[in-house]
């Protein structure tokens, strides 16, 4: 798909991997780039900077991203691309980390997806077109040692991307999913050590990236190429795979 003189929402887009995103659209040409974010604040002052709309929106209340899709629809009559983008780090284990960590990320990394979906799908059936950009990471399709939360909901993230697309992609909606490691945003320092990243990019590379693999229609965003030979060696031999993180986080841990 091309972004040329299309209509763009992006959830958690007032800084770091979503305003990159709305900046590298609308230097494509997008007609309009929808800027969600619960920080009423930064959403507006980043939407007034890039010339975009503003919405403040909790995204795992669907209740509230459901309003910003109609009041979307109402405005522009379509949304060709909706980024759900809104993330947040989060640490700890099986036994260390407390339930509302789990749901919380449960809710962020896999609910709101889902709602976003269910809000928008119906009018993008109806026109036979659309597309799903949803957030992941790295870690959903490898690992992020010592954070099960993050790990665990972001995998599910990838899963729930595979399913929309497995289901609604006879009836015209394209979907991809984006996996970076490292990103020079709030979320990430400025380097990650034992092995857990291949360097720490920056939101604007990453961006060019995301619209290259919209343009081609690829499922899998991966900023950071190594990745895809790393998901390849897991499935060609999972214990050998498991055994090499097992020795990573004895590593980490030590």
């Amino acid at each position: 798909m091309e972004l040329k003189n299309k209509v763009a929402v992006i959830t958690g887009g007032s800084g770091g991997i979503g305003r990159a995103m709305a900046k590298a659209f609308l230097k494509e040409g997008a007609n309009a780039v929808v800027l969600v974010d619960l920080n009423e604040a930064a959403v507006m002052a980043a939407a007034n900077e890039l010339g975009c709309d503003g919405e403040v929106c909790d995204v795992t209340n669907e209740d509230q991203l459901a309003a910003v899709v109609k009041r979307t629809l109402e405005k522009y009559d379509r949304i060709d691309l909706f980024c759900s983008n809104a993330g947040a780090g989060a640490g700890g284990l099986l036994t260390d980390a407390p339930n509302d960590i789990w749901q919380k990320q449960w809710d962020l990394h896999v609910m709101s997806h889902l709602y976003a979906a269910r809000a928008v799908l119906p009018a993008m059936i109806e026109r036979g077109d659309g597309y799903l950009l949803n957030t992941a990471s790295a870690a959903g399709l490898l690992a992020a040692i010592g954070s099960g939360p993050y790990t665990v909901t972001k995998g599910a993230a990838i899963k729930l991307a595979e399913f929309l697309s497995i289901t609604h992609g006879d009836e015209g909606i394209k979907v991809s999913v984006l996996c970076p490691q490292g990103v020079n945003t709030a979320m990430a320092p400025r380097s990650l050590g034992d092995g857990q990243t291949d360097g720490i990019i920056e939101a604007d590379d990453l961006a060019k990236t995301v619209v290259n693999t919209i343009r081609e229609e690829r499922f899998y965003v991966l900023p950071h190429p190594e990745v895809e030979d790393y998901v390849r060696r897991k499935g060609n031999d999972i214990d050998r795979w498991l055994g090499g993180m097992r020795r990573l986080r004895r590593k980490s841990v030590g």
